[in-house]
């Protein structure tokens, strides 16, 4: 891992209830629905405790975002890249960049102090499943979380270089409208920063 972040691995509960993290990083059942969060080999659910070597029933990694946009701005180049949404973009009507958008304008106008710094980063996400093993017979999924910076010019906006992984979710079915709970790490470091 570039900056020398470190991953962050958490298993999570069955039912999406929370991240073992924090407070529930010691806890072996879910304090919601009491659901044990290890699994046993054959793939089948164990209610409890296990003291050797435990199974989690799903995974979430998180790699921290906070040091790899302080490398950003630390590179000359990238930092006057950063500043392009405000300083160079051409205002001719057209719509070729989220800059562009009245949206862009409209969280401008509501957020003056955010919109007035340039180096305030604007962020896409995005995430979709896929089968990593390309077998549509095995019922693992993963699903990654994309960040894209749109503050940079539009040649640079979707290049592989500025497009960061930030969380990579393993589990056996989608997480729907419980995606949010696996995101509360890119949260959380998305407020400190």
């Amino acid at each position: 891992m570039s900056c020398g972040s470190k991953v962050q691995e958490d298993s999570c509960f069955r039912n999406d209830c929370v991240l073992y993290r924090k407070e529930f990083a010691e806890l072996w059942n879910c304090p919601t629905c009491e659901v044990s969060r290890c699994k046993q080999n054959d793939g089948e659910y164990i209610d409890d405790v296990v003291t050797t070597n435990p199974n989690p029933a799903k995974v979430c990694w998180y790699l921290p975002i906070i040091l790899r946009f302080k490398q950003l701005f630390a590179t000359a180049h990238d930092a006057s890249n950063l500043k392009w949404h405000a300083v160079d973009i051409i205002n001719d009507g057209f719509l070729r960049h989220p800059a562009d958008s009245p949206q862009w304008k409209t969280i401008d106008h509501l957020y003056l102090e955010f919109g007035a710094e340039p180096r305030n980063l604007r962020l896409g996400l995005s995430s979709d499943g896929m089968n990593p093993f390309g077998n549509l017979s095995t019922n693992h999924i993963s699903w990654p979380v994309l960040l894209m910076i749109y503050n940079l010019p539009p040649s640079l906006c979707m290049k592989r270089k500025y497009i960061m992984l930030s969380m990579m979710i393993s589990r056996p079915r989608q997480p729907g409208n419980d995606i949010d709970m696996y995101l509360t790490p890119l949260i959380e470091d998305m407020r400190k920063f």
